[in-house]
């Protein structure tokens, strides 16, 4: 009788329950995408729902990084559904790869990298890579090729059977010292390690390194750090770049001097050369992602936070916003430069 009076109570239960549900009011039906309205620039993310993308920067205390962590706060600050984290990674090429896969939605990528991995023409990388997008310029990243004064080294050819740092393996760095040296015919006749700029610049003191090149914004913590444990001397790389042709074989760099006064012991202006840096995006981050994080990022008050995070954010402007992008941009970022008026080359035209 217990057990009867127990199945009573429960249809009761469940009867009183279903009654509820029945008179509950309905949930309105999610719009179809169609007729759901474009994201403004201050608006939530489209789903309105929290979004969670990664920013590919660089090793801890570059430039890479630290212009990745601002980029990633303001364009947070601008959207509060969106949750972007700043990546510490390898630095450009790795950067590449990870968007490219999808692995992350944004990143830093050196303009040549860029060009030869959509050729599939990157270092023992025979891999095409084509679903990265850029977005816009960000500065240049100036080639500085530091040796110890110690180590008798006062042009590039004498590299050969000196010990070198070209950067992290992987790097943008590292990449572009190989495509330099083994344009020069040095590559295979020096002692090549990897390592960060600041590990190059200890090893340098400690006497076990003759020398480091570094792909990065101008000045250059690791270069100062450098100074302060050993004498230095910055080489010229662009008069051996123009004699070899260098230059010609990879115009997506362009000469700029190492400005004298900056470092210790260089009191003059070194020949030197650049690339530049590029923001990117995957080919699939939602078009108005991608016009609203431009958009706050190149804002008054985005460049103003930009140029407190790094000295080389100075080089950020409308102007000069697509300056070395060498491939067609994400249509996000094609929508921002048009409405600023910006000139935009034919092969930076989306073609999708």
């Amino acid at each position: 009788m217990r057990f009867a009076h127990r199945s009573h109570l429960f249809a009761f239960g469940l009867l009183i329950a279903l009654l509820v549900a029945a008179c509950a009011p309905a949930a309105p039906a999610s719009a179809p995408a169609a007729d759901r309205p474009a994201q403004q620039a201050d608006a939530p993310a489209p789903s309105g729902q929290k979004v969670r993308q990664s920013f590919g920067g660089g090793p801890v205390g570059g430039a890479f990084q630290i212009f990745a962590n601002a980029m990633s706060l303001i364009i947070t600050d601008a959207d509060p559904n969106l949750d972007i984290a700043a990546e510490g990674t390898g630095g450009s090429a790795e950067n590449l790869r990870s968007v490219n896969s999808g692995d992350i939605q944004y990143g830093i990528v050196y303009s040549g990298d860029i060009f030869l991995g959509r050729e599939g023409l990157l270092a023992d990388d025979p891999n095409v890579y084509a679903d990265v997008r850029p977005v816009a310029a960000l500065y240049g990243g100036v080639i500085h090729l530091v040796v110890t004064e110690a180590s008798g080294i006062k042009t590039v050819a004498d590299l050969e059977g000196k010990r070198i740092a070209p950067g992290n393996a992987g790097s943008g760095a590292a990449l572009s010292a190989e495509r330099y040296l083994r344009h020069l015919g040095l590559w295979d006749k020096m002692s090549i390690e990897y390592l960060g700029y600041s590990q190059a610049a200890s090893a340098m003191g400690d006497g076990q390194l003759d020398g480091f090149w570094i792909l990065a914004a101008f000045p250059n913590a690791s270069v100062t750090e450098a100074t302060t444990v050993t004498k230095i001397r910055l080489l010229d790389t662009a008069t051996p770049g123009d004699e070899s042709g260098f230059f010609e074989a990879y115009p997506f760099y362009a000469k700029r001097n190492l400005l004298g006064g900056f470092y210790d012991n260089v009191p003059d202006d070194v020949p030197s050369f650049q690339d530049t840096a590029i923001w990117v995006a995957h080919k699939d981050v939602p078009d108005d992602l991608v016009y609203n994080a431009i958009k706050a990022v190149f804002s008054e008050e985005g460049l103003k936070r930009m140029r407190e995070a790094h000295p080389a954010a100075a080089e950020m402007t409308i102007e000069g916003g697509l300056i070395g992008i060498p491939v067609a941009l994400h249509p996000g970022a094609y929508r921002f430069w048009q409405e600023q008026g910006v000139e935009i080359a034919d092969y930076q035209k989306p073609t999708e």
